[in-house]
């Protein structure tokens, strides 16, 4: 008869998100997450399943726990606070802890095995439902007189992502919270305003 769970799910769920956040999927591996979590391999499968799954359940974790700033920017009244919500608090986020800087989401699979395949692309996918959704919250400014006419709310969307990327990506290298602000400032410099606009 099998014993029953003694540890506590989310605390584990907790402990392997913070060493997939540091490490990547493929840099994370058994040992780091038995130590991290305090749970013994056969009690991680029984729980999570196997490496793959444990990282779409952590990955949803972070979507929920520290991406929530992303569905409350679409809410802003304007595009150009819609941009700025997103930009300044990834620079928060990706500098918030020394030892996880940068975004899962980026870093999780930004090249990998084949194995890893499967995990790279459901973090492409949960990346381009972002821009989907921002891509459609800059039309709706559009059409409301907030953007100009001639605005390319696509490529604007894919602009504010590759920006927030990038702000992962240099946040993981060391880069100050102060340098990625001014970033953010120099990426909202030059936003389009439509004469009707504010």
């Amino acid at each position: 008869m099998g014993r029953h769970r003694e540890f506590d799910v989310d605390e584990a769920l907790d402990a392997a998100l913070c060493v997939f956040w540091r490490k990547g999927y493929e840099g994370a591996s058994y040992t780091d997450l038995t130590k991290a979590t305090g749970v013994e391999r056969p009690a991680l499968y029984s729980a999570f399943g196997n490496k793959e799954a444990l990282f779409h359940r952590a990955m949803e974790r972070y979507y929920e726990h520290y991406l929530h700033f992303f569905p409350a920017a679409l809410e802003q009244p304007t595009s150009r606070e819609v941009a700025a919500h997103i930009l300044y608090n990834a620079v928060e986020l990706n500098t918030r802890y020394p030892d996880q800087r940068g975004c899962l989401g980026i870093h999780g699979v930004l090249a990998g095995s084949d194995a890893a395949e499967p995990v790279r692309r459901a973090l492409v996918d949960a990346r381009a439902k972002g821009e989907k959704s921002l891509h459609e919250r800059f039309e709706q400014a559009k059409k409301e007189g907030d953007l100009p006419e001639a605005t390319n709310c696509a490529a604007l969307a894919a602009f504010i992502m590759a920006v927030t990327h990038g702000i992962a990506v240099q946040a993981k290298a060391g880069f100050s919270r102060e340098m990625l602000d001014a970033v953010a400032d120099q990426a909202l410099s030059t936003w389009p305003s439509s004469p009707k606009g504010p």
